[in-house]
């Protein structure tokens, strides 16, 4: 009962199909998303799953943080339900063109650029996906000749069937999800299932600096075109080129808009600066990987904020770059043991309880010219709603020590 799965209910709903419902949880959260829906038409069972819930549907659809071994999905299949994902729904729905973006990191970056240089071509773009806005949420208002720019990930791509993009965007390929998949086998597995319909009137765009990208050739029988980063484009924009010249945009349409970007919210994204120690909210950051870029684009001495759910990363992967540019390491969550087991003697680590405590202690141990990084290399879920949450708490707390100074 959250974003996508309210979007879901409501098109499904609207569309004349008879919907229901199930979420294992109970608080206020989920009852102010429940009453979004028309409870006359959609029946809900909140704070339990029960067989019955399930017992005679059509077709049953899953949220991206849902599990496979969750007990509905388990009862759907021994029970013969087809199995959909949120994405797939909207795809089968969609009129539009879909060029849809996978990978380890970078992600939202790629599928937000690629709808500014559409959008600077005179072309009609839709953002959506895992970036925020339900795929469901948008596909009514979509017509022929426009395009969905889709953030997909492996956990969206996990249950679908048809899902045939346009255009798929393979990123990179890195550890990550380890909680939830058994092997980064099982983890590539997943994401190969972005271009597992695709023909060859389709395209792949692939990393062509990523030997596990590479390799992928031979599986695909779309038409695969190559990615690099180079001295004027970094891999993220490089991608985007790509994309848009199958379109038909122009390259300086692309360049434009790059020089353009301000970047976006919660990814390296500038706070405020106070006594000339600078704050940057970098919460997206949910991998390992994600943090090492953040550090590699900043030239001042970091003191780092990090931790929250483990999703099985191995941390030790950050300390050779922390050593030459964090000087304290502060950490909170579910995660700030195994992360402090895993570089502890390499660096100078405090343990907080709150983000809030540990804005202020970051702010006590810096130096002028100091970067008070938030990069959390985990996902959220240990003490927040989500990514976003995350982040505007953490400028909350920037602001009010702000105003305090």
């Amino acid at each position: 009962m959250a974003r996508s799965g309210v979007a879901c209910a409501q098109l499904l709903s609207k569309l004349g199909a008879k919907v229901s419902v199930t979420e294992h949880q109970d608080n206020q959260m989920i009852r102010q998303n429940a009453s979004k829906l028309d409870l006359d038409n959609i029946s809900i069972e909140l704070g339990r799953h029960s067989e019955e819930f399930i017992r005679g549907r059509d077709m049953v659809i899953v949220s991206p943080g849902v599990p496979l071994s969750a007990l509905p999905l388990v009862w759907a299949e021994q029970l013969r339900i087809p199995l959909l994902s949120e994405i797939e729904v909207g795809w089968l729905l969609c009129p539009a063109t879909v060029i849809a973006v996978t990978g380890s990191n970078g992600k939202t970056t790629v599928t937000t650029l690629i709808s500014k240089v559409l959008e600077a071509a005179g072309k009609k773009a839709f953002l959506c996906g895992n970036i925020g806005e339900p795929f469901c949420a948008k596909v009514d208002a979509m017509e022929q000749g426009d395009f969905v720019c889709l953030e997909v990930s492996s956990f969206q791509l996990e249950t679908t069937r048809d899902f045939k993009p346009k255009i798929s965007v393979i990123l990179n390929f890195s550890q990550n999800h380890l909680d939830r998949y058994r092997t980064m086998q099982d983890y590539l597995e997943a994401k190969k299932r972005i271009f597992m319909n695709q023909d060859d009137s389709d395209y792949v765009v692939l990393n062509y600096s990523d030997p596990t990208l590479r390799r992928l050739k031979d599986q695909i029988k779309a038409k695969v075109v190559y990615f690099s980063e180079d001295g004027q484009l970094n891999p993220n924009q490089a991608a985007v080129l790509a994309v848009s010249l199958i379109i038909g945009v122009d390259r300086e349409v692309c360049l434009r808009v790059f020089r353009e970007f301000k970047g976006i919210e919660h990814r390296l994204e500038f706070v405020a600066e106070i006594d000339n120690v600078s704050f940057i909210n970098d919460s997206k950051a949910t991998t390992v990987d994600s943090t090492i870029w953040a550090l590699s684009n900043i030239s001042r001495p970091v003191i780092l904020i990090a931790g929250g759910r483990d999703k099985g990363s191995d941390y030790q992967a950050i300390l050779d770059l922390a050593r030459k540019k964090v000087r304290y390491l502060i950490l909170i969550g579910e995660a700030k043991g195994k992360i402090y087991s895993a570089l502890k003697g390499a660096l100078t680590i405090k343990e907080a309880d709150t983000l809030q405590e540990a804005v202020k202690f970051a702010f006590y141990k810096a130096n002028p010219g100091d970067c008070v990084l938030f990069s959390p290399m985990c996902s959220s879920f240990d003490m927040f709603t989500d990514y976003e949450q995350r982040g505007k708490l953490f400028k909350q707390a920037v602001y009010e020590l702000k105003n305090r100074i």
